[in-house]
């Protein structure tokens, strides 16, 4: 059975008069890398980019959201710089879209950035959440104060509003709907039929969109509708109104946690190498698939997308044997502390580099510098005798802006992410070696490490990482002089810094030979002797 990808298209043109590619342009170019990598497109998310640093974008924020609904697995954008403004939005977002299930793709870049960059970006992701939690310390301090009040924090509350001293009160157009749904769910109505009478009769969730599994479980679990006011580890029961009774939002708990208990689904395989496997022979993705014994079992392979239309002859692959040999392959190098040491060296003289690049900041201290100029010159004109309505008004106009200019400054100041240390980078790398039969440490090491893999038939397996920099060339001549002795089952790895001999369960022999791409780079071939 074919299995192609569920993906959206996530696109974003300037406001402004600089030249780049146009909207139409970028969906043609996504469009055209979603045909050919075996992606279908079920959605589009178009923004305008705003001027200066802003990150309002109505469409990224709720295709962000609607991620939550499992509905696509991949976001395919023009280029990487359309996805995120900085690289540490981009962690925080690629962290988001991770735990739903979702991947980001670029149509016009096959090497998203040079190796440092990536791995950078790999281990921001990983500590997402710690950055996430200390951005703005004074903010969190303003929450507790509130907090300790019993106030309001944060987004509305479905089914509470809040008083002139911001604390919660009940909502009597929402609390109805709060009651309707635990009233139904403790009488056994399945979320499902809850949801879709919620819709019919257009009632609205707390995001004024339709309900879903999401909404409904949020609601379900919020202990604040029995009045319980909780603030990180701050809980006061009866902190609050409460809408609903203690002992119905226990039976709704009970039913909730009976359901989790119950049998999960089969799911189908987690194909790690989406995205990143390539048929060698036409250069089309490798997309996941399986087929069914008569017995009833399931056996998981890659296959080329032309394959599965009848363009392309290359043999699908099985999919648990490919993945270990890139895995092992990419375990082999990052055993070589040598190399490791002069990554972290690399690694630490880019992340000096980008700390120092703020470009942001500058630009918007040079506005302010710009805007203050002009409230001096006003100014001048006041103490000139100049006082009119015009005067007046470009003065608070000039006054709004520059205050609007502080505050974005202060929050590009504060989304800063914190310098990681030498020893928290070699820490990050040892992490990733730890546990070869966790899903999300091969989808880690995966993602990070990982650049493309190209498949042939005639034995060529072409792997491109973001670890070994290769000088040493193996050609045609060479390779049958060195493979011919090996009439074993073993796979041999070369380096420039050391050779590794693993010995695999597949009847094949694999050499590896060193092609240098770029200076980040390398393409690693293994040759397979089936002789």
């Amino acid at each position: 059975m074919g299995n192609y990808i569920p993906a959206v298209i996530y696109a974003r043109f300037s406001s402004s008069g600089q030249r780049e590619e146009s909207i139409t342009g970028q969906l043609r170019d996504c469009k055209r890398y979603a045909e050919i990598h075996g992606f279908e497109i079920i959605n589009e998310y178009i923004d305008e980019a705003k001027t200066g640093t802003s990150d309002n974008r109505p469409s990224f924020q709720k295709m962000i959201r609607d991620s939550e609904n499992k509905h696509f697995k991949a976001v395919i954008v023009w280029k990487l710089d359309r996805f995120a403004r900085n690289r540490y939005d981009s962690a925080i977002y690629r962290s988001k879209l991770k735990k739903n299930g979702v991947k980001i793709y670029s149509a016009m870049e096959n090497i998203s950035d040079s190796a440092e960059g990536i791995i950078m970006e790999g281990l921001m992701e990983s500590m997402a959440e710690y950055y996430s939690a200390n951005l703005s310390e004074n903010v969190k301090r303003g929450n507790r104060e509130s907090a300790l009040q019993l106030k309001t924090i944060g987004k509305k509350v479905f089914g509470y509003g809040r008083d002139a001293d911001d604390h919660y009160v009940i909502d009597e157009n929402e609390a109805p709907i709060i009651r309707r749904i635990f009233s139904e769910y403790t009488s056994g109505k399945t979320i499902n039929d809850i949801i879709t009478d919620l819709n019919k009769d257009g009632i609205l969730n707390a995001r004024k969109s339709p309900w879903n599994k999401s909404s409904l479980n949020t609601i379900i679990s919020n202990e604040k509708y029995i009045g319980t006011y909780k603030y990180a580890d701050y809980i006061v029961p009866n902190g609050m109104p409460a809408i609903i009774s203690k002992e119905m939002f226990d039976v709704a708990q009970e039913i909730k946690n009976r359901h989790k208990k119950a049998p999960a689904r089969s799911r189908d395989a987690k194909y790690l190498l989406t995205g990143k496997l390539f048929c060698g022979h036409c250069g089309s993705a490798m997309t996941g698939e399986y087929a069914t014994s008569r017995t009833g079992n399931r056996y998981y392979y890659y296959t080329c997308v032309k394959f599965k239309k009848r363009k392309c002859d290359k043999k699908r692959v099985k999919k648990d044997w490919i993945e270990e040999v890139v895995i092992t392959e990419l375990i082999n190098q990052l055993n070589d502390m040598d190399y490791i040491n002069k990554l972290a060296d690399s690694f630490m003289e880019y992340q000096k580099k980008q700390m120092e690049d703020n470009s942001d900041e500058k630009l918007i201290e040079s506005k302010i510098k710009d805007v203050s100029k002009s409230i001096n010159n006003v100014m001048k004109a006041i103490e000139a005798g100049i006082i009119t309505e015009t005067t007046k008004a470009r003065l608070e106009e000039l006054e709004q802006n520059k205050a609007q200019l502080q505050i974005t400054l202060h929050k590009v100041q504060a989304t800063k992410p914190p310098y990681i240390e030498r020893d928290m980078f070699l820490f990050w790398i040892d992490s990733l070696k730890t546990d070869t039969g966790n899903y999300d440490y091969k989808e880690k090491l995966i993602d990070t490490f990982l650049n493309a893999v190209y498949l042939y038939d005639d034995g060529y397996i072409d792997i491109g990482t973001n670890l070994i920099k290769g000088t040493k060339r193996i050609t045609g001549s060479t390779l049958e002089q060195l493979s011919a002795p090996l009439k074993r089952t073993s796979i041999s790895y070369w380096s420039p810094f050391s050779t590794y001999l693993n010995t695999f369960s597949n009847p094949s022999t694999y050499f590896l030979k060193l092609i240098p791409l770029t200076s980040s780079m390398c393409l690693i071939s293994k040759l397979l002797n089936s002789g």
